[in-house]
């Protein structure tokens, strides 16, 4: 089961803005920016050991371990978190950590997942550091992340409270390099066809349509309600940023090697 489904409200963990969680309507666009990540990585998972750092609901791991990985391990640092990973995908592996000291032993898996999870982090060349230590010589280590430029536009500091550092392209480059692995790929993830359509739907920003109803406090119309509910993975365009402007994606997507 990959925990796309909807889910009843006892099966769910709890929404609180740090982390997506699947079978919500109202947060539905976010979590399908999320998925489109995995969707893109699952075929180079497979008869692979992998570690997702920074599982949070466990929906990802999930769909790795369904896409024939040899082995999934997690490790979250957030106890709610990682108990209702434990109850809702039995299958999965997950232990309780911290992401600068993984509890695993070094040269122990073939790749390393981390999606939407850096920004959160205060020590951000010190999970890099880890995350090199516990991949094997060649393997992969793999990144999503808010663009700051798309993300947070001019500021310093983050919008969202829970995130401590975003990056842009050559922030997220840098980190990379200097911890030792080469980047194979900067990706960026965009608005495709049907989503650039909502966009201009909703003067300009589904995004902002979404954003300003929710602080405002107001009800949603049922169309943006509707809207928001259909959309899905393949509403997203993963492009490489040697064939598109990588400062204007919506999330960066770093594949790198251990070096």
């Amino acid at each position: 089961m990959t925990g796309l489904e909807s889910l009843d409200a006892d099966q769910q963990l709890a929404l609180t803005g740090e982390r997506t969680v699947p079978g919500i309507p109202a947060e539905n666009y976010w979590f399908r920016r999320h998925e489109i990540a995995y969707r893109h990585i699952l075929d180079r998972c497979r008869g692979r050991e992998i570690l997702e750092a920074g599982s949070g609901e466990g929906y990802g791991a999930a769909m790795i371990a369904d896409a024939g990985a040899s082995s999934v391990v997690c490790v979250d640092y957030d106890t709610s978190a990682v108990e209702h990973t434990r109850r809702r995908y039995p299958g999965l592996v997950v232990h309780q950590g911290n992401l600068i000291d993984l509890p695993l032993a070094d040269a122990s898996v073939d790749l390393v997942v981390n999606f939407q999870v850096i920004e959160h982090l205060w020590d951000q060349a010190a999970f890099i550091a880890e995350c090199r230590r516990v991949l094997r010589p060649g393997g992969e280590l793999l990144i999503s992340t808010p663009n700051r430029i798309t993300f947070s536009p001019g500021r310093d500091t983050p919008l969202n409270p829970f995130h401590t550092r975003e990056l842009n392209a050559a922030e997220l480059t840098a980190l990379i390099v200097e911890g030792g692995f080469a980047l194979d790929a900067m990706l960026g993830v965009h608005h495709g066809p049907r989503l650039t359509a909502l966009d201009e739907k909703w003067g300009g920003s589904l995004i902002d349509a979404q954003i300003e109803r929710a602080l405002a406090g107001e009800p949603w119309p049922a169309d943006l309600v509707d809207d928001v509910a259909g959309v899905a993975a393949e509403d997203f365009a993963v492009l490489d940023a040697r064939d598109s402007d990588i400062d204007a994606s919506l999330d960066l997507f770093a594949v790198a090697t251990r070096a």
